[in-house]
């Protein structure tokens, strides 16, 4: 029988020839990481367990992101935490304040992960990586703690569905949309611990940051981890970022799939998740009647550079809408830094919204962005569950950078269309 993409890169990490769906594996690992929220549970089961080493300095990436720059006494007290252990194992990847980035943008910038590679994270984003070809999982804190010692873990090899993807994106159309066009048509548990691999034609047509917000979105229709084959667009984006070996896996062609997608990307418009799953999804043509108080441009999912673009091409000469606010959070240092050159910034600013340091805040219901009762976001973030970004009786509403700057400036849900071509 032949092996999925996710299966050959366990096999290989476990030392086997092959592996089967079910299957319960040790692999060694090419990264651990964590972040402030995560790392401090994982050092206590660290040192409770009685180890004194980690298996590699170099393979374990601890980002200050959730809740820094620290919000409270609690939040920084926990990344004292996460630097005095940094600092007792000399951990080569520590990410603080002024350095800091979202993590799961902030790894593949920094050429942490690499195609073939098998990564786990104390963060259930952590699937994000699938779209340089890695297999990327989201692990709890106690298997991130003794995988900091030992370089392994366990897995159950999963089983995958295969999506099939044809066509290209329209204008304004982006790899958010595609995800939610998904998580729509199968369910947020339609791919309960299974590998959502992407497949076909279309691949092609997707950017790689159309790739990094699909992969990022997998846990949201339950998937184990999303992943993409290695192509040029792959190979062009960690060229100059990975500097190891690094050796890619292609499905073998009876490879077995659970079933199969389709998706035809000239089909696909601007989705947006209403309340309060990610599987609500509508389009954006159809939210003309929801105002909003609130709009948040950024997060893991969507606060690369792209992004950013997609957001001040709306908001160019433009005005949020009387009583919007509109909160924009660049992904890393570098993704800010290049919005003020390119000017970016600028036209957030002259649009009405505030310009962040890179953090999770807002996403996570942290800080940065609150919601209180009966108030409305249109949230570029991944998860709408109630509430997730504040008060119980608050809502999110997931869409992409261009249709969240749009609802800003028409101050109701809106397809981008609606504001550039009034």
């Amino acid at each position: 029988m032949g092996m999925t993409m996710t299966q050959k890169i366990l096999a290989r990490h476990a030392g086997l020839d092959s592996v089967r769906p079910g299957q319960l594996i040790q692999a060694r690992l090419d990264l651990v990481l964590g972040n402030d929220i995560t790392t401090p549970v994982a050092v206590n089961e660290f040192g409770a367990a009685g180890f004194d080493r980690v298996f590699d300095r170099s393979k374990i990436a601890l980002v200050m992101d959730h809740f820094a720059p620290n919000k409270d006494i609690k939040a920084a007290e926990q990344c004292r935490q996460c630097r005095t252990f940094a600092r007792r194992f000399d951990i080569e990847h520590f990410y603080d304040v002024g350095e800091m980035g979202i993590e799961h943008a902030l790894l593949p910038e920094k050429g942490l992960v690499a195609p073939g590679e098998a990564v786990i994270g104390a963060d259930s984003h952590t699937c994000t990586y699938g779209a340089l070809g890695a297999f990327s999982t989201g692990v709890g804190s106690t298997d991130m703690g003794a995988a900091m010692a030992a370089g392994e873990t366990w897995f159950k090899v999963p089983s995958a569905i295969r999506v099939h993807l044809t066509g290209k994106l329209r204008p304004f159309v982006s790899g958010k949309d595609v995800i939610l066009t998904l998580i729509g048509m199968i369910g947020v548990d339609g791919a309960r611990y299974q590998s959502l691999e992407f497949t076909g034609p279309g691949v092609g047509a997707l950017s790689i940051y159309d790739r990094l917000t699909i992969a990022n979105m997998a846990i949201e229709a339950g998937g184990k981890n999303g992943i993409f084959p290695v192509d040029d667009i792959t190979r062009a984006y960690v060229k100059d970022r990975v500097n190891r070996p690094w050796e890619a896996v292609e499905a073998d062609p009876d490879a077995e799939y659970e079933r199969t997608v389709e998706i035809d990307l000239d089909k696909v418009d601007c989705t947006v998740a209403w309340p309060h799953l990610p599987e609500n999804a509508h389009s954006a043509r159809e939210g003309g009647d929801i105002a909003v108080d609130q709009i948040v441009i950024g997060s893991c999912t969507n606060g690369q550079l792209p992004d950013m673009a997609a957001a001040a091409e709306i908001l160019k000469g433009r005005h949020l809408a009387q009583g919007v606010r509109g909160i924009v959070i660049p992904a890393t240092q570098s993704v800010y830094r290049e919005c003020m050159r390119r000017g970016y910034a600028d036209i957030f600013l002259d649009a009405g919204c505030i310009v962040s340091t890179p953090t999770c805040g807002p996403c996570l219901g942290g800080h940065m962005g609150i919601l209180a009762a009966g108030e409305r976001c249109v949230s570029t973030t991944n998860r709408n569950f109630v509430g997730r970004m504040g008060h119980v009786d608050s809502e999110v509403y997931l869409a992409s950078p261009a249709v969240a700057a749009a609802s800003g400036v028409a101050g109701h849900i809106a397809h981008p269309e609606e504001v550039v071509n009034r």
